[in-house]
């Protein structure tokens, strides 16, 4: 029996584990090879809580299942503003890395992810933390409301959320972001009149600036770049009309 192989099994249970090593381990390791195991486990098996359409919960499932089926679940999601960068403020986006299983390399809300089995809405200020590097209370964001949102990302993914909207007003620099290089590309600030115009078809593109990851140098440089509408991962008209009504009524 090749102990090195048990390790990198998929965890069971803690009873499965014992049974298998107990013959070949000491009691400490084999409570630490369960300990890390389990956590690994769970690392790679993320589970939703999932809803029907009246968002009444009807049980939990895993992410894979969850977006196989196309069952509603909850997101966190928080656009973050910054006042001083341009004239109106500018939202901050992320640049999607290029390995995410929905909207590869496409700019998105500066900060979202799902909510797990067992959390509520507050949870989710976790997020901002893992993503970007930033300790932010709930208390410290306007909540905008919640929009149910369908999209059809492919054959194999359907993509049913209720979002959990919210606001943080920071003037941060892009530079005072720790991003999460697994998750993130990069990070650009946009105007939000030319953003509102753009979503408008006023105008086709417009110039954005940011930081991005060189995965050849594997170090943060600066970058400039012009994108249009399709760059950017698709909302409703009404979800962007709740992010620029709330944003009006806090000037």
């Amino acid at each position: 029996m090749n102990p090195q192989m048990l390790y990198t099994n998929t965890v069971i249970s803690e009873e499965w584990v014992f049974v298998k090593i107990k013959a070949i381990k000491g009691l400490d390791e084999i409570r630490e090879i369960v300990k890390v195991s389990m956590e690994e486990s769970k690392s790679v098996i993320e589970m939703f809580d999932v809803f029907d359409e009246k968002m009444i919960k009807i049980g939990i499932d895993s992410r894979e299942n969850v977006h196989a089926k196309g069952l509603w679940h909850q997101t966190f999601q928080c656009w973050i503003v910054n006042h001083t960068i341009s004239e109106g403020g500018s939202f901050l986006f992320q640049l999607r890395h290029k390995d995410k299983d929905t909207y590869p390399g496409l700019l998105d809300i500066s900060c979202a992810g799902h909510l797990q089995a067992g959390e509520v809405v507050d949870d989710g200020v976790r997020e901002l933390q893992e993503e970007l590097g930033i300790t932010v209370s709930i208390d410290e964001l306007t909540y905008c409301g919640m929009i149910a949102e369908e999209n059809f990302i492919s054959t194999e993914i359907m993509d049913r959320e209720f979002n959990h909207v919210f606001i943080h007003e920071s003037n941060n620099n892009l530079e005072d972001y720790a991003f999460q290089k697994d998750e993130i590309s990069g990070l650009y600030f946009v105007n939000m009149k030319e953003f509102q115009r753009l979503l408008n078809g006023k105008i086709d593109t417009i110039l954005i600036e940011g930081i991005v990851m060189d995965e050849v140098l594997q170090t943060v440089r600066p970058d400039q770049r012009k994108v249009q509408g399709s760059d950017f991962t698709p909302n409703s008209y009404e979800y962007y009309q709740l992010i620029f009504n709330k944003i009006d009524s806090l000037l």
